[in-house]
């Protein structure tokens, strides 16, 4: 029983620590990843707007549903490991901008994605900025020191990376 209440004990103590260190943190942040793909603009621009075909190449991403546009733009929800989050295109500049946005103000979370496309020899290279926002401490604690600020883009990236490596054996 005392080994117990010591590890319940420990445990808030680290929670505390942690929820400490995290209100401490700024809530915004910046967080920018660049990547040459072996592709032209277009091609890169044509999978990354292709909001129905992202359960096929992007991992972590079950399904996704579509919903009413807004203001001409794309909105829809992807439902993932982290459950359901709504997106919404807010700027399409084909084939070289998009900044889509986090559209539920009900999570812990939001922010904006910017992905900018330019030529790059016979490929592309494509710049993904996220100007994020974590509400919850234990959140931000985790993103600044367990995760980092770009894991969401390199994990991304990673994914196009690999859809674009199997457009070409194909």
């Amino acid at each position: 029983m005392k080994w117990m209440l010591i590890g319940v004990v420990a445990v808030a103590l680290v929670a505390a620590v942690v929820a400490f260190i995290g209100s401490r943190l700024a809530q915004s942040h910046r967080a920018s990843v660049a990547k040459t793909l072996p592709v032209p603009p277009g091609v890169v621009w044509s999978v990354i707007t292709d909001v129905d075909a992202f359960p096929s190449w992007r991992e972590g991403v079950k399904r996704v549903q579509r919903l009413p546009e807004r203001n001409g733009y794309p909105v829809w929800i992807e439902e993932g490991r982290s459950g359901k989050i709504t997106l919404a295109v807010e700027r399409m500049e084909a084939p070289h901008i998009l900044v889509g946005r986090i559209a539920d103000p009900t999570l812990p979370f939001g922010g904006t994605w910017t992905y900018e496309i330019t030529p790059d020899g016979p490929g592309s290279r494509l710049t993904i900025t996220e100007h994020g926002e974590i509400y919850n401490p234990l959140f931000r604690f985790m993103a600044r020191f367990a995760f980092g600020y770009d894991g969401s883009i390199r994990s991304y990236i990673s994914s196009l990376e690999k859809r674009f490596a199997q457009a070409g054996r194909s």
